[in-house]
């Protein structure tokens, strides 16, 4: 058998695979997050004085800073799942944002939260159970951007799996921060990164091991 018969004869049972487009992968991704933060509230979970804080400043800042965070980090996830792409670059610019938004949350206090006693401000119990709701939420995101990152070719899986991580976490502590009624900035820097973070670790073991390293 020629090679050109041999080639046809081995290719003749492909299937026209669909073209990437992280288009469409960032609005399935975004998709999902809305359809969570809906059934999440849906179920009656929002803090019940949410028309009298819509407008102050601390929530502003923990509901902006964290949209904006997800979104960002959302995109420089699936962009880091092209062959060509950087992820190292995108995860300094997610990680200066989150800087970023830490340092305004110093300047949103509400009025006589800083004088209270450490433990207070931090609320250990109330504390662990946001980390673990965040964690809960952020997994539907893991997987999809694990699926998303299964089917693109990236080189870097460790990094861009770090990277899905982060972005899900952000995307979870979005979601929760509607409904979270803890108004220090302290505790929301303290327990939010303790979910993020758990949420990238997870994804940064779970997702590169289809991945030939």
């Amino acid at each position: 058998m020629s090679n050109e018969a041999l080639i046809l004869d081995l290719s003749s049972d492909l299937t026209p695979i669909q073209r990437r487009s992280m288009l469409r992968e960032g609005a399935l991704v975004f998709a999902l997050g809305g359809v969570e933060l809906a059934l999440f509230l849906a179920l009656g979970v929002m803090r019940p004085d949410m028309h009298h804080m819509a407008g102050s400043p601390y929530l502003m800042w923990r509901v902006g800073s964290l949209g904006l965070l997800a979104v960002a980090a959302c995109v420089m996830a699936i962009r880091s799942f092209s062959p060509t792409a950087r992820p190292r670059q995108g995860l300094m610019i997610a990680c200066a944002l989150a800087v970023m938004a830490i340092a305004a949350g110093a300047f949103v206090a509400p009025e006589g939260v800083n004088h209270r006693a450490l433990m207070e401000r931090i609320n250990p119990a109330g504390g662990m159970l946001c980390a673990t709701s965040i964690f809960v939420l952020s997994l539907p995101i893991v997987a999809l951007l694990g699926a998303l990152m299964r089917r693109a070719a990236p080189t870097q899986p460790r990094l861009s799996a770090l990277a899905s991580g982060i972005a899900a976490g952000a995307c979870g502590a979005f979601v929760f921060a509607f409904c979270c009624p803890f108004n220090d900035p302290l505790y929301v820097v303290v327990w939010y990164s303790l979910g993020c973070a758990a949420v990238a670790a997870a994804a940064r073991w779970r997702l590169p091991r289809r991945f030939r390293l």
